[in-house]
């Protein structure tokens, strides 16, 4: 996995030799001040008359190439509009960074600069526009290409930020560090997902989690099949009976705090490497999306890297258990009854609403840590996506602070989520007349019951589950998010714990 390299540095745009140098606008604003005017100049004024004839106005993804024929040092400058100067945010210049990205490496250019935006949104820092600026480019230039034979061409590897003053320089550097690292995480959870699930399989994500213990700090136990039967792990292996590969419960555990008995943010994700629904079989159509069931686990395994790579000074926790639902032999059928790490006994009936099964025994074993915060990340449910469609993450939970700090990190990210209820009278659609629950609680509000099933595991720990099956994947390509697994929910953690560390 090869990142683009992005460094800042302070240096005038009309003097910047590049292949490409990119520029923003806000829609109907004109020049930027200064150094718009300094290149009209250079240009002989072409870069007006280009805006004064509205070829170019600034609209949100509007992009226009512009060749220079060597009237300045930079061969063609990309224009790239951000939309309205009044509505502004944060995820506009992602959004124009990540246009931007894919028109130059469709003009064959391995490198380009970047001026910062002469408009940015209110109270945003320079380290804000940094980390904004190299995250968009980043993702919006993410390919995968491991096993197709005809390769694109070749990846944008570098991009330079140009500041105009230098005292800018040491907070947009602190910027790109984070946007880097926020990136680098949502690749690799991309990457992940986009692995076919004959590859990606448990034992394939103990590997990775094997690699993501090499950085510093980072600790590691698995725990194997013969271990989870010791323990009690009903759930978790109930789901596994079905299928050849051996289920892993995988703990990374990352001590950054300056107190080590600080108590720990533990994340738990969904990891079910291939999701055919078990006896409850899916329909085969869209079945070949079910490889990115286990988005939730890739995104905490690359939430506990990236943390370490920032050395956030916070104590970490990242669960993942990792199986496969598939309809075997010896699989799960509708009716069983299983027994849970907590004790808890639960009906299956039905064998595809496996996620939360898993997640039961994760989160049962996140509470033995005594976390300051819990937080469980799954593609649990269909339901999420007829609720809330393909923008929004839905948000449960039981601790108002930390929901509150779930959702500015959400805004901050771009990737937002939408608090739904979590009360008691649905669990009245859960009540079995052999266990104590059961794991569906019919068509209404499957959401809702889904979340509140998790909540019966976690005791009084602080705690929010993100359904992510809303977001997960993506139909069609997007400024910076790509065509099938997005990586969406990664850069909401790895926020969340950068402003938990300030």
């Amino acid at each position: 996995m090869n990142i683009m390299r992005v460094e800042a540095k302070q240096a005038r745009v009309d003097t910047e030799n590049t292949d490409a140098l990119v520029l923003m606008f806000c829609e109907g604003e004109g020049l930027p001040k200064e150094e718009g005017v300094i290149l009209d100049r250079a240009l002989g004024g072409a870069l007006r008359e280009l805006l004064q004839s509205k070829e170019f106005d600034g609209k949100a993804g509007e992009v226009v190439v512009f060749h220079t024929h060597r009237k300045i040092p930079a061969k063609r400058l990309i224009l790239v509009g951000l939309g309205k100067k009044q509505e502004l945010g944060l995820d506009h210049i992602r959004q124009a960074m990540g246009h931007a990205a894919k028109r130059v490496r469709q003009a064959k250019c391995q490198a380009f600069t970047v001026a910062l935006p002469s408009v940015v949104p209110q109270e945003a820092s320079p380290i804000d526009v940094g980390q904004t600026m190299t995250e968009g480019a980043i993702l919006g230039s993410y390919q995968f290409t491991t096993y197709r034979s005809d390769t694109p061409g070749k990846a944008v590897t570098a991009m330079t930020v140009l500041a105009p003053r230098k005292d800018q320089l040491p907070q947009l550097s602190e910027g790109i560090r984070r946007g880097v690292a926020t990136a680098e995480a949502t690749v690799f959870v991309r990457d992940l997902c986009n692995h076919p699930s004959n590859v990606m399989t448990p034992t394939r994500i103990a590997q990775e989690a094997k690699t993501v213990a090499k950085e510093v700090g980072v600790n590691l136990k698995i725990l194997e099949q013969k271990e989870m039967e010791r323990l009690g792990m009903g759930a978790l292996l109930g789901v596994a009976k079905g299928s050849h590969e051996p289920p892993k419960f995988i703990i990374l555990q990352y001590q950054g705090a300056k107190k080590k008995d600080d108590r720990p943010v533990v994340l738990v994700g969904k990891t079910i490497t291939f999701d055919t629904g078990g006896i409850s079989l899916k329909p085969a159509e869209n079945m070949e999306q079910m490889k990115a069931d286990m988005t939730g686990g890739a995104e905490v395994l690359a939430a506990m890297r990236a943390a370490a790579r920032l050395k956030l000074p916070l104590n970490l926790i990242s669960i993942l258990p990792a199986a496969e639902n598939m309809p075997g032999g010896r699989a799960m059928r509708p009716g069983d009854v299983v027994k849970t790490l907590s004790g808890k006994t639960v009906e299956v009936q039905n064998t595809d609403a496996e996620g939360r099964l898993i997640l039961s025994d994760g989160l049962a074993y996140a509470t033995r840590f005594k976390p300051a915060v819990l937080i469980d990340i799954a593609t649990l449910t269909g339901a999420c996506v007829v609720a809330l469609g393909q923008f929004a993450i839905g948000m449960f939970g039981t601790d108002a602070t930390l929901k509150e700090a779930i959702r500015k990190a959400g805004l901050r990210a771009g990737e937002r989520v939408w608090e739904m209820p979590l009360w008691e009278e649905y669990f009245e659609q859960l009540r079995s007349d052999v266990a104590d629950m059961r794991n569906i609680g019919g068509r209404g509000g499957g959401m809702i019951t889904a979340a509140l099933f998790l909540s019966k595991f976690v005791g009084d720990t602080p705690w929010v589950h993100l359904d992510i099956a809303s977001t997960d994947w993506s139909e069609r390509e997007r400024a910076y998010i790509p065509k099938g697994p997005t990586g969406i929910g990664t850069r909401l953690l790895i926020q969340f714990l950068i402003n938990r560390s300030l």
